[in-house]
């Protein structure tokens, strides 16, 4: 105590010196000078805080702003959503500017960007259950779930993408099943008068009908498309993205915890393997494209975008939700090996001199540049940071995504780092750089992501808002708009913009915990899901050959991690999560100073 004294005396000469040039600002003296252990816990940066122009704009955030944030938040997916029942239900999508409905192309079945989405089952509707019931909606979230029950099926000839299926609608319907059967009922009383576990048996339905996805593969990897009624079809494809083969073991997994049935989490468990025994031997890096049947990798770039961005989310998230070990150890692998060959800049965050950390796009097999795009997809992985506890990175790589927001008030889908300037200019209303943005404050606490966030939110606001819903902007820059609303809009962006702001949400209470999957939908930290009713006979290595340790937090940190979350002193809460100088060090590398 004796320093914080010393500092104390000295703050206190150093106004009084001031006052008497004349440099006290008037009504300085009714300043209450705080006691000494307050004076402790501030760091001296925090007194000059205020003086620099980041610290003057993200150092506090106002109760009422935050609440007029957070209503802002609920009327905009409020908007999209009462739209889309009155403009587009049934069919999957609302088209925002023309207020109608979007279904299948079924004209021109090679249209992949609609057709591996679009279904034909009310995809929007299925996609927001669990959002109705996070913002506490009880009477539309019943109404909603009675309507998929009472209207969709999934018996349709209709070819659509195993991985987006699996995503947007298998995991919605066991997130709003457990929501409806939780004894607890935390959001209010969503139970529903008669249910009788019919989200679950549609869940059952739709997964034995992308099955036969994972049937006739030499590897195990599944087909990248299945037709709901026909199975895989005749002219299918043997490529698939790494992404679309491994990021299907958490949904799958929770069906078979919940049914007592291994057959699904034993397919999807299936792939992750043989995708782990294709990476390279010199980098333990993955590519992005590879043949099921051959096991060749088609496409060797090796990054955190596009192609491969879940299957490393999932990796944690399954060890997270089951506590399988063998995927905690796949994790950590794969997590030191991005650090090793994709990770370029300095060293720590937020001190020493250098680059900004960022991670590249290289060749899998010798860790070379490829190119000097990222793309929007990769804004999740400060996120998925958090969850291992690798906090000060993910500030730094959430600060980079934030500033190309700040130039362009959206992200565009590639943006050259480079030439400082989008590849790819379109954004379909994305949801990573929210995600992680509620994440990193969730972690850290700090009034900056709350500032983050309302930008994002006053940003969709001024360019997305359309006649009826929120629409893509076809470039970022001209802000032309695009007629459609998909429907990650709803369940992911609009929930995690009403999550930052809502302090108060059933989420956030101490004893509640939940995981998003990657589709943004809610999961318990449920011990049923810990517990299995059948051997695991396809992994056979003995618990003699694992390590007996304790799994914990500390094996979640790989040896090369810059730093991690019990690195960040507990002061950092009263001060910017990155220092002034490497913010401006980051807003100049992406054209903004």
């Amino acid at each position: 105590m004796r320093w914080c004294s010393v500092l104390l005396g000295l703050l206190l000469l150093r106004l009084g010196l001031l006052a008497l040039r004349g440099l006290v600002l008037p009504g300085a003296a009714r300043v209450v000078v705080p006691g000494a252990n307050a004076v402790c816990r501030a760091s001296y940066g925090r007194f000059l805080g205020p003086r620099d122009e980041y610290g003057r704009r993200y150092s506090t955030f106002p109760d009422g702003l935050r609440s007029e944030m957070r209503e802002m938040a609920r009327a905009m997916f409020l908007f999209g959503y009462d739209n889309y029942m009155k403009f587009a239900f049934p069919e999957d999508e609302l088209n925002p500017i023309l207020c109608r409905g979007r279904g299948p192309d079924t004209e021109n079945p090679s249209n992949l960007n609609i057709n591996d989405v679009l279904g034909n089952y009310s995809l929007t509707l299925i996609d927001a259950l669990d959002t109705l019931a996070v913002m506490g909606n009880a009477t539309e979230f019943q109404r909603a779930v009675r309507l998929v029950i009472d209207t969709v099926s999934f018996d349709k000839d209709s070819t659509v993408q195993v991985f987006e299926a699996t995503i947007r609608i298998l995991g919605s319907l066991l997130s709003a099943h457990i929501i409806l059967t939780d004894t607890k009922q935390p959001f209010g009383n969503m139970t529903l008068s008669g249910y009788d576990n019919e989200l679950l048996h549609m869940a059952h339905d739709l997964a034995v009908r992308l099955l036969p996805a994972f049937e006739n593969t030499k590897t195990g990897m599944p087909y990248p498309r299945v037709n709901l009624k026909k199975g895989v079809p005749p002219d299918s494809r043997n490529e698939t993205c790494t992404a679309g083969a491994g990021s299907l073991l958490v949904e799958f997994g929770i069906l078979s915890r919940l049914l007592g049935d291994s057959t699904f989490e034993w397919v999807a468990r299936r792939a992750v393997r043989a995708l782990w025994s294709l990476r390279s031997n010199d980098t333990g890096l993955f590519g992005n494209v590879v043949n099921i049947q051959t096991g060749q990798w088609v496409g060797k770039q090796s990054g955190l975008g596009a192609g491969l961005d879940s299957f490393f989310e999932y990796l944690l998230k399954s060890y997270i939700l089951f506590g399988e070990e063998e995927d905690l150890e796949m994790f950590n692998e794969a997590y030191k090996s991005i650090q090793n060959h994709l990770r370029r800049g300095r060293e720590a965050c937020n001190e020493g001199e250098g680059d900004p950390p960022l991670y590249v796009n290289v060749n899998m097999l010798n860790g070379q540049i490829m190119n000097t795009w990222i793309d929007s997809l990769q804004a999740f992985f400060p996120g998925l940071q958090v969850l291992k506890g690798d906090i000060e990175d993910a500030i730094c790589l959430h600060a980079f995504y934030y500033a190309i927001w700040k130039r362009y008030e959206a992200l565009p889908e590639r943006y050259n780092w480079q030439l400082q300037a989008p590849d790819v200019s379109f954004y379909p209303l994305r949801p990573e750089l929210v995600e992680s943005t509620y994440l990193l404050y969730q972690a850290t606490k700090n009034p900056f992501y709350l500032h983050v966030g309302m930008d994002i939110l006053l940003s969709l606001e001024k360019h997305a808002k359309a006649k009826c819903g929120y629409a893509t902007l076809h470039h970022v820059v001209e802000k032309s708009q695009e007629d459609r609303m998909e429907s990650f809009f709803l369940s992911e962006t609009c929930k995690y913009l009403y999550l930052l702001f809502d302090e108060d949400n059933p989420l956030h209470k101490v004893g509640n915990k939940y995981l998003f999957t990657t589709e943004g939908h809610l999961v318990p930290l449920d011990p049923r899901l810990r517990d299995k009713t059948w051997q695991d006979i396809f992994h056979l290595k003995s618990k003699t050959q694992r390590s007996q340790e304790k799994l914990s937090q500390t094996r979640l940190r790989t040896a090369n991690s810059s730093t991690n979350c019990f690195r960040v002193p507990e002061e950092r809460r009263f001060s910017l999560p990155l220092k002034s100088v490497y913010m401006r060090q980051i807003d100049q590398m992406v054209g903004l100073l």
